[in-house]
Formats: structure tokens, C-alpha cells, sequence
């Protein structure tokens, strides 16, 4: 594959609160980044609702930790911390971001109940989106083409959260470690309650062992993942 950006579609990734990215597939992004694919993030609060923390502090937080990662961020206002439901005009409003941006693969939280409310929603409604963002005949849309994407994976922030009905794609982030800690630790409010590095590198190192790596993040395809030839398939995650 070429190295010229402008061959690479963008990931784009999106996470309800500051720091959900970053700890729930910071890896990812800091490997498809250092790879010299453009990342954009967009986060949909700014975490008002927490306890640790004020929003202008985890919004200073997410933007060092985007730039840790070599990754762009923007915050867009949908519904408030907390209060994000699966709406049309929130599906439609992240719709028009996905043509705006017109990324090849897209990451969202997984659709699992057991886990912050907000973190659902979104996952549906970036399901939703990615399908409005290819209908021509949206007036809401019509200011920018339509636009496919090629896959959506979901991400999970915690064990609980990863999808029971969907097998994952472990992703190698072993030699991302450094930028991936560095962009978790930015969100200082928040390491400073919750041992939330130290659950996430468990989670990665545990999923990498299974694998015969050093560290994997698990992403669940919303679709089965198409091959043409059976060479790109690195390996099967049989270790033992």
C-alpha cells in the first residue's frame, strides 16, 4: 500500500464522552496514525455530567491527548452528557459529518447494554448514519454527496461491553504502547479516580497473549469482513 496520504481514506472514530477513545481503542488510532492514515475524532459531549473533572478540563484533556495520538478532534453538541438518545436528527446530523469527512472505516462504541447508556446510543446511531450517508435523496444532506464507507467496527470500553453474538478482529498494538499510554494519561481527571490505564492494558495484554503478541484491542464488525485473498489475513488468534 502506498504511503501518500491522500491514497488513505481517513478512520474516523467516534466516542460520546472525552476519554472514550482514548481508552477504549487510543491503540488503534495511534497506530492507523503513525501508519499515515488521517484520523479524525468527534466526541459528542464534554463530559458535564461526570464526577471528576469540569468540561473546560476534559476538553483541554481530549485535545492533548488527539494530539498525542497524531489524530484531529472535534466536539459536536447533540443531546448533553447523559441525555444522548437515538434520534433521526442526531443520526442525520452524524450522517452529514460522515460525508463531511468521507472516511474509509469508522470505530464507534459496541451496542452492548451493560455499560454507560450514552455508549449504546451512539453506537446505534452511528450505525444508523453510516447508512443515511449513502441516501441521495435526504434533504437534510444534499449540501455534500453521499458518501459509503467501506466497514464499522465497534469498540468496547470494558469487558462487559464487548458484544457476546459478534467474533473480534484483534488489532496488533504492541509497538503503539508508548503513544497509547501517553494519550490515556493526558485525561488526568479521570486516571486519578479509576485505574482506567492499567484496566486497559490488562484487557489488551490478556487479548495479545491469546494471540501470541504483545498487546491486541478487540474491534466486533458490525458486517462480516470481506477478503479477496486469504495473504492480508495476518493470523488466527490460536495460541494455545
Amino acid at each position: 500500500m502506498s504511503n501518500n496520504l491522500t491514497e488513505k481514506a481517513p478512520l474516523l472514530v467516534f466516542g460520546a464522552h472525552p476519554d472514550d477513545i482514548e481508552f477504549g481503542c487510543g491503540g488503534v488510532v495511534a497506530t492507523e496514525a503513525r501508519g499515515g492514515r488521517p484520523v479524525h475524532m468527534i466526541v459528542c459531549s464534554r463530559g458535564e455530567a461526570g464526577s471528576a473533572g469540569t468540561p473546560s478540563i476534559r476538553e483541554a484533556e481530549s485535545l492533548a491527548a488527539a494530539a498525542l495520538l497524531g489524530a484531529d478532534l472535534e466536539f459536536v453538541e447533540l443531546d448533553g452528557d447523559a441525555r444522548l438518545r437515538t434520534s433521526v436528527s442526531n443520526a442525520l446530523y452524524l450522517a452529514g459529518a460522515m460525508r463531511r469527512i468521507r472516511p474509509g472505516v469508522v470505530l464507534a462504541p459496541s451496542l452492548s447494554e451493560n455499560q454507560h447508556p450514552d455508549h449504546a446510543q451512539l453506537g446505534r446511531l452511528v450505525r444508523d448514519a453510516a447508512r443515511l450517508a449513502r441516501f441521495g435523496g435526504l434533504p437534510e444532506l444534499t449540501a455534500l454527496p453521499p458518501h459509503s464507507i467501506k466497514s464499522l467496527f465497534y469498540y468496547a470500553l470494558s469487558l462487559e461491553a464487548e458484544p457476546r453474538d459478534l467474533s473480534p478482529v484483534l488489532y496488533d498494538v504492541s509497538d503503539s504502547l508508548a503513544a497509547w499510554v501517553a494519550a490515556m494519561e493526558a485525561h488526568a481527571s479521570q486516571v486519578g479516580a479509576k485505574p482506567y490505564v492499567e484496566m486497559q492494558l490488562t484487557r489488551a495484554r490478556l487479548r495479545g497473549l491469546s494471540a501470541g503478541i504483545g498487546h491486541a484491542i478487540a474491534l466486533f464488525p458490525a458486517d462480516p469482513v470481506v477478503v479477496d485473498r486469504l495473504e492480508p489475513i495476518a493470523t488466527g488468534a490460536r495460541c494455545f
